[in-house]
């Protein structure tokens, strides 16, 4: 355990000062809490952080990946019993899914030592109520999303703004729009430097290597996580990076399972499975109508790659700017709002509101006559009535 305690400290030495959405969000009164989310999305940062403020206040606490050479010897239930009989009370566990017995222990932890607090990180892949042991019960999940556009600009120094839930985004978005306006001068000018490169933390790191990061880090999804997780042979992996790409170079894209399974050498089943597990994994959003029930051999009416920084990655020379705008929105709205297809305009949310998303001179013909219908506008930076600036759909979280 002093080794343990030694890394720890020499990974605060270098911790980055800017905090993610999440890390205010969380309710730690808990005491087991989950946070899933896409390799490179900061859940490793949002640990030490909060581990920083903690002994900062005089706690006892102790990170540690659960793929440390410590574990070849150990167990975490040795760990945590070492730990609390020496005064520990939070235990923070990193990348569950790569440790075997991770949902029994963590069960085991919980009910053992009730003074514990326990917050682990798994991949956005792992179904932590489909464990060894149904841990539904007793922990508290998140899902960390990508770095929104807002926290992009804090990333960069632009100073704190302030977040909006969608209902006030679209009540009062000219007001916002001046107000960002005054504050940033160009918002747009940042917007297109941020669909480029700027939607996974470490960006910041080194900016010129970034996109050649970003394709090794998908690789890593694919061949590595995809094995951990799901029991995914190698050559399965390769034959799901063949469909991810075919995706990456038509999106949005529309399956057609037979000239897909027929183009790429796999049956019906697998196909429809693998695009699930690439949608599990951050790396695609599937997106249906609102009528098409979703089960789990159904294929999505369209796909999108997970965030534009994927499809400048992974994508063509000729990345098509439709796409890169229509999956910036998509992305923004998972996970904090019920997205489908609209059969009048691109998406429809919560089953309420309708949005066309276009370029600056983009008409309202499509939506005339719809009920809480918006224009999203690209290269606008102010908007007016119905027209709202596609980025500010970024200042969400």
């Amino acid at each position: 355990m002093r080794d343990l305690f030694g890394y720890q400290e020499l990974l605060l030495e270098n911790l980055s000062e800017n905090t993610r959405y999440l890390y205010k969000e969380i309710d730690y009164s808990n005491r087991l809490i989950g946070i899933k989310g896409a390799r490179g999305s900061g859940k490793t940062t949002l640990l030490l952080q909060r581990i920083k403020q903690l002994t900062e206040e005089g706690q006892i606490a102790l990170y540690a990946t659960l793929d440390h050479i410590y574990f070849l010897e150990y167990t975490v239930l040795d760990l945590a019993k070492d730990f609390s009989l020496n005064g520990g009370t939070y235990l923070f566990l990193d990348e569950v899914h790569k440790y075997p017995r991770w949902s029994r222990e963590l069960k085991l932890l919980y009910d053992m030592y009730p003074k514990l607090s326990v917050i682990f990180t798994s991949s956005s892949m792992l179904e932590i109520y489909r464990g060894e042991s149904d841990l539904s019960r007793r922990a508290l999940t998140y899902h960390l999303k990508e770095l929104s556009f807002r926290e992009y600009l804090e990333f960069e120094g632009k100073g704190t703004l302030p977040s909006y839930i969608l209902t006030d985004l679209l009540k009062n978005h000219v007001k916002i729009g001046r107000e960002i306006k005054k504050e940033l001068g160009t918002p747009v000018k940042f917007f297109k430097e941020y669909l480029r490169a700027g939607t996974y933390p470490y960006y910041w790191e080194n900016k010129k290597s970034y996109q050649e990061r970003l394709v090794q880090t998908v690789n890593l999804i694919i061949e590595s996580d995809l094995n951990i997780v799901e029991d995914i042979a190698y050559s399965d992996s390769l034959k799901i990076k063949k469909l991810l790409m075919a995706i990456a170079q038509s999106v949005p894209f529309t399956p057609n399972v037979k000239k897909l399974s027929e183009r790429l050498g796999l049956n019906r089943n697998f196909l429809i499975n693998a695009i699930k597990l690439l949608n599990r994994a951050d790396l695609v959003m599937e997106l249906f109508t609102p009528k098409k029930g979703i089960g789990a051999f159904t294929k999505p009416e369209k796909l999108y790659l997970q965030n534009t920084n994927i499809i400048y990655a992974l994508g063509t020379d000729n990345v098509e700017i439709g796409a890169v705008r229509e999956t910036f929105f998509a992305n923004q709205m998972q996970y904090l709002h019920t997205i489908h297809l609209s059969d009048k305009g691109d998406f429809l949310i919560d089953e309420k509101y309708t949005f066309e998303i276009g370029g600056s001179s983009k008409k309202t013909k499509q939506i005339q006559g719809i009920p809480n219908s918006y224009i999203v506008r690209d290269d606008v930076e102010v908007g007016g009535l119905n027209s709202i600036p596609l980025y500010l759909f970024g200042f969400l979280y």
